[in-house]
């Protein structure tokens, strides 16, 4: 707002600013503390460390707090508090078989090696709202309420659905190795022909809604990107976060993160395709998201298929981004009045030349978004 000409501009910023942190920090209820949040908002809180790239629940949380429950503000702060941050280290590749699974399901088999881990999910429950009423009486134990952890090292670690298709000889296996150093999106930014992995980070960090919705496009939209998805597997479970010690070069655990993994398992039926294979999608994301991963798996596969071809590949890598579409859309609210009048006197310009018989002035193309520079 730096170039608003009204007079009392900055007294008035700094006056709603003040105003929106007096609301929130003496609101009637009391201030919810950073343990609350994580327990009481955990899908929220794991949404925004995934749209924000930085995977931290207590700074998520704080930051979920100060946005006062807008996930995209909140992604915007934790990306802000990132950009302050030092890199102290490069992680290094971790095998998603190395999960210790708390949620595991198979829809495309049957019986699958391991166990279908239910997990904490009301999937399989009616959406009806529930009043709380006080804490929950203890339920008696048995074998029905045998607690998940107790699950076994075997069944928290199961095969992947994948490895049986690999063994029926049923994957399409020629993208192995195409890309083999992965794109860092946070350093150098992904522009159409990109890597696979490019493509990937990008999703991953998308705002969710926007994901799915560009998902839902590619089945049912005018692209005639049409697909058949069976979703193979999907998983959340907690991967070792490894560096290298600076003195020894050996790899040392230095923490855990929870992610999200789906695997989309796609009929292959293309002129030029092996028809006698499947394609594998793949989506990973942070915490417990499993629409953002399914919305991944199936867009990887659909970009992959016809991301050269049509507009996909350039609406997964330029558009999916929360904080770039969300901040061109609040500049809006930003005042506008020189664009506008500057607007008002062309149509008055117009009307008087047609009020005189005369042609309209030609307006030459202005390009998107430059109207208030």
């Amino acid at each position: 707002m730096g170039y608003s000409g009204a007079r009392g501009g900055l007294e008035a910023i700094l006056a709603a600013e003040d105003l929106a942190r007096r609301k929130r920090d003496h609101a009637p209820a009391p201030w919810a503390s950073t343990e609350q949040i994580t327990a009481r908002f955990r899908l929220a809180v794991d949404r925004v460390m995934g749209e924000a790239g930085l995977y931290d629940e207590p700074t998520a949380a704080a930051a979920f707090r100060q946005a006062e429950g807008d996930t995209l503000e909140a992604s915007h702060l934790l990306r802000a508090q990132r950009s302050t941050l030092p890199r102290l280290a490069v992680s290094e590749p971790v095998d998603p078989g190395e999960m210790t699974v708390l949620r595991r399901i198979v829809p495309a088999f049957r019986e699958p090696d391991g166990p279908q881990l239910l997990g904490r999910t009301s999937d399989y429950t009616g959406r009806l709202l529930q009043q709380p009423a006080g804490p929950p009486e203890p339920r008696p134990e048995g074998p029905a309420t045998v607690d998940t952890a107790e699950r076994t090292d075997e069944q928290r670690n199961p095969r992947r659905f994948l490895d049986l298709l690999r063994k029926m000889e049923l994957v399409a296996e020629g993208r192995t190795g195409e890309d083999p150093e992965p794109h860092d999106i946070t350093r150098r930014p992904a522009r159409p022909p990109a890597d696979r992995s490019a493509v990937l980070a990008a999703m991953a960090r998308a705002e969710s809604g926007a994901l799915m919705a560009l998902w839902y496009r590619s089945i049912l939209g005018p692209d005639g990107d049409v697909h058949e998805i069976t979703l193979g597997e999907l998983r959340h479970g907690r991967l070792p976060l490894r560096v290298r010690h600076p003195h020894t070069q050996n790899p040392v655990t230095v923490g855990e993160f929870r992610v999200t993994e789906a695997e989309a398992i796609e009929d292959l039926d293309g002129a030029e395709e092996d028809r006698t294979r499947f394609d594998i999608g793949y989506g990973l994301c942070f915490g417990h998201n499993e629409r953002k991963a399914i919305a991944m798996a199936n867009l990887d596969v659909a970009n992959r298929r016809f991301g050269r071809s049509g507009p996909l590949e350039q609406l997964l890598l330029l558009t999916l981004d929360g904080l770039d579409s969300g901040g061109f859309l609040e500049h809006l609210k930003l005042p506008h009045y020189v664009t506008f009048r500057s607007m008002t006197e062309r149509k008055q310009a117009m009307r008087a030349a047609a009020d005189a018989g005369e042609e309209p002035p030609v307006r030459a193309a202005q390009p998107v978004g430059k109207d208030c520079r």
